[in-house]
């Protein structure tokens, strides 16, 4: 059974996907700032969302009211390449004026267990997200929650040990925290993801499908088929 409130939207190019995402963030972000004077987003590694991050620097925001989280973060040292942190500050935040109180990175280089506690933390003072962005991977995980990797929901940031994906240490938001937000946009790109998507389509337990929040989820696809 094809799950409920999951909007499932195909583009017909990566560059219409990302112009796509990029517009949902900036109404996001308006409207947040409307709403509640501040706008709080969870973001994304990987290539799709650095393009989009890169579009998004362009646009006449009043970044001083965003406040920007991650959703999970490599156990490498905070200058490595691998960071997702460091992705963003490269190709978004040194561009924009978001001040630096209101970047919260995950300190993944303390180790998974004190990076992870003291993210939590940070998420404890942290209101209800206005946004959260994700990937799919091919085995259909998103963030760092893995399948058969079960995670403590007790915590809002939690340590990740054996990730079947290098490195082998991260540490990932929970699934309870990524649920406590308005907005949640997945961004799927590649043929590669076709049978996460297929799974997640049929209704089959991925842990893709852990993230349903009262309000559902888009997903914006390229490459895959919705069959």
């Amino acid at each position: 059974m094809l799950a409920k409130n999951t909007r499932w939207k195909l583009f017909d190019s990566i560059e219409c996907l990302r112009h796509g995402v990029c517009d949902a963030i900036v109404k996001s972000a308006n409207e947040a700032i409307v709403k509640r004077g501040k706008f709080s987003i969870v973001l994304a590694g990987g290539n799709t969302p650095r393009a989009v991050y890169r579009l998004l620097r362009d646009f006449p925001m009043d970044w001083t009211k965003w406040h920007i989280y991650h959703g999970d973060e490599r156990c490498l040292l905070a200058d490595h390449e691998e960071r997702n942190s460091l992705m963003v500050t490269q190709v978004l935040l040194q561009y924009v004026a978001v001040p630096a109180s209101q970047v919260h990175n995950i300190p993944a280089e303390l180790g998974p267990v004190a990076g992870a506690n003291t993210y939590a933390k940070t998420l404890s003072a942290a209101p209800m997200f206005d946004l959260v962005l994700l990937g799919l991977g091919e085995d259909g995980h998103t963030a760092s929650l893995f399948p058969n990797h079960p995670i403590d929901n007790s915590a809002n940031a939690v340590p990740v040990f054996d990730s079947p994906k290098p490195p082998a240490e991260r540490i990932t938001l929970s699934q309870n925290r990524l649920n406590n937000t308005h907005q949640v946009i997945f961004i799927v790109t590649g043929a590669g993801k076709q049978e996460a998507v297929n799974q997640w389509r049929k209704g089959k337990a991925i842990p893709a499908t852990l993230i349903a929040p009262e309000n559902g989820v888009d997903v914006y696809c390229y490459e895959v088929e919705l069959n």
